[in-house]
């Protein structure tokens, strides 16, 4: 069959249309030769989102942003979704807006709900959700550092401003000579150092000898305490305990008047009697010493003795 001018005419004429029909759908974010569900999401801020924003699921790329829409009564923005029909997806699937990087602009993340299987269909209302982006999250992070560098700043400019108050013409003069002196301080010091340091030097000899004479004196002490560990030290003081232990046995017989010398202490008819014999003695001895002959008997006379008279008690008028 002989195809005439006229048919082929024809058909480019249609196949001119329908490249036409196809780019000019194409440019208007539709693509005729793929399968395509609408979706609508409602925000009340679209944070900068344009047409023909990409949409992604897990980072893939499914669709795009074909028409955002003002509404007059709610004032909501409406934002029509071209997503392919080739990944299934839940009715309580989200919808959020996200910030990929600080250059590109915003862009749509559906986030699946694979737990729901009502699918959504072409024309389906979806949840909306909007992500904080990296510029969100450091402004976030920077705004109280802002504030406290701006107090930071405000007290650092009131401490300058105190410390010109402070630091007059007086008060700089003071400073002045006090570095002026801790600088002479410092040169005494030095001074100082150089002469201990020459101390050291010249007497460096008789310092090793001290210190030898301390390592010996350390060692000797090092014997001493060898000596005294590997002493009995333990029957010695078991030794002590027992004799401390009889001293106070002792102690505690003559506080009970016990044994002679408790009852001397305790037995007063003792103590009466020695006192009672002590004074017999005094007087007798006050006898022997005023009538010696009576007791020696020496008369070349023959002369009597006298008798005995108890004599005055002289002693006790002599401790009065």
């Amino acid at each position: 069959m002989k195809i005439t001018k006229e048919i082929k005419t024809g058909i480019l004429v249609l196949s001119s249309i329908a490249l036409f029909i196809w780019g000019y759908s194409y440019l208007k974010g539709r693509d005729l030769l793929n399968e395509y569900k609408i979706i609508y999401v409602e925000y009340d801020n679209v944070e900068g989102l344009a047409s023909n924003a990409p949409v992604t699921i897990n980072g893939l790329v499914v669709g795009k942003v074909s028409k955002i829409k003002l509404q007059n009564t709610t004032g909501k923005l409406v934002v029509e979704l071209q997503v392919k029909s080739g990944f299934p997806f839940s009715k309580s699937s989200i919808v959020a807006i996200y910030e990929p990087g600080l250059i590109g602009g915003k862009q749509i993340q559906i986030i699946p709900n694979f737990d729901d299987k009502n699918l959504a269909v072409n024309g389906d209302t979806l949840k909306s959700a909007v992500k904080k982006g990296l510029t969100d999250l450091v402004a976030e992070k920077l705004t109280p550092l802002q504030e406290k560098v701006e107090k930071m700043v405000v007290n650092a400019d009131l401490l300058l401003k105190n410390l010109n108050d402070v630091l007059d013409t007086k008060s700089k003069e003071n400073l002045k000579s006090s570095i002026s002196n801790l600088n002479e301080t410092l040169a005494g010091f030095n001074a100082a150092s150089k002469n201990v340091n020459s101390i050291l030097v010249d007497n460096k000899s008789k310092i090793n000898g001290t210190l030898s004479n301390l390592n010996k004196v350390s060692s000797d002490f090092t014997k001493i305490s060898d000596s005294l560990s590997k002493s009995n030290i333990g029957k010695i003081v078991k030794n002590l305990e027992k004799t401390l232990e009889s001293v106070d046995k002792l102690m505690s017989d003559v506080q009970s008047g016990k044994g002679t010398f408790g009852k001397m202490i305790k037995d007063e008819s003792l103590y009466n009697n020695l006192d009672k014999t002590s004074k017999e003695l005094e007087l007798l001895l006050q006898d022997v010493r005023l009538n010696p002959t009576r007791y020696v008997n020496v008369s070349l006379f023959g002369k009597k003795n006298k008798p005995y008279t108890s004599p005055k008690d002289t002693v006790s008028n002599t401790k009065k």
